[in-house]
């Protein structure tokens, strides 16, 4: 895509996702990044790629690696293309990723209005259909929209821990577990992750910083981020003994 390819004002926004697959996935235990461990015959990152692809409102799909990478395009040959595009700029923090990461999108040809739906690598359980309803719930708030995150609410009672014991009991009224993809417009997360600095954890939070608050669009659970070690195991189960990822 060039620069001419990009839209015009009073064309429509348009969509891309972005993935950080710059992570060394330290509190996996694994020998190599956790995105590329095998689940289900295939890398996990495989999988989430593979959902992403399949929802056709995106015009492409942008992966950030690490410049030391050496994985991707053994697990990933045929991805690179129209829609699946790769740059080795990852940062040293996710923050710093992305940034780069919207960077890469803009150098491309996407302009500062269009959408980013930033999405971790290892949430591979991924289904194309809550893609969808979070780009409905963010577009159906118009020009004025903020962007949004699919998350889920929270369930188990909460503790907040003192030297392995319990220092209080939190209210679960209200609370979220944040997921991904968190959709924002470029320009907007451009922004916020510089005011926000390298500590921000997920995008939403940049936003929050500016004093703004995206729309919260629920999830299941099943879209957890695999990170320990006994996640695998489950991701796995799942991904083997479910229908259509549809």
């Amino acid at each position: 895509m060039t620069h001419a390819d990009a839209p015009r004002r009073g064309d429509a926004a348009r969509l891309f996702a972005l993935v950080p697959c710059a992570g060394s996935g330290s509190r996996s235990g694994a020998q190599l990044p956790k995105q590329y461990i095998p689940l289900a015959g295939e890398a996990m990152v495989s999988h989430t790629l593979r959902a992403l692809s399949r929802v056709r409102r995106l015009s492409a799909t942008l992966v950030v690696l690490s410049a030391e990478d050496a994985w991707f395009e053994h697990h990933l040959p045929a991805f690179a293309g129209p829609r699946g595009w790769v740059a080795r700029c990852g940062g040293a923090t996710r923050a710093a990723t992305v940034a780069n990461g919207l960077a890469e999108l803009l150098g491309r040809g996407a302009q500062a209005e269009d959408w980013v739906l930033v999405h971790d690598a290892a949430r591979c359980l991924l289904r194309p259909g809550w893609v969808d309803a979070l780009i409905d719930a963010c577009l159906a708030e118009g020009e004025a929209a903020i962007g949004g995150l699919l998350a889920a609410p929270v369930a188990d009672t909460l503790k907040a821990e003192r030297d392995g014991r319990v220092a209080s009991t939190i209210d679960r009224r209200g609370k979220w577990a944040a997921q991904t993809p968190q959709m924002f417009r470029i320009g907007l997360l451009q922004r916020a992750l510089v005011q926000a600095g390298a500590g921000v954890t997920d995008e939403s939070a940049a936003i929050e910083a500016l004093g703004l608050a995206p729309r919260l669009v629920e999830a299941p659970v099943e879209n957890f981020k695999v990170t320990w070690p006994a996640d695998f195991a489950l991701a796995e189960r799942l991904l083997a003994t479910r229908e259509d990822a549809a």
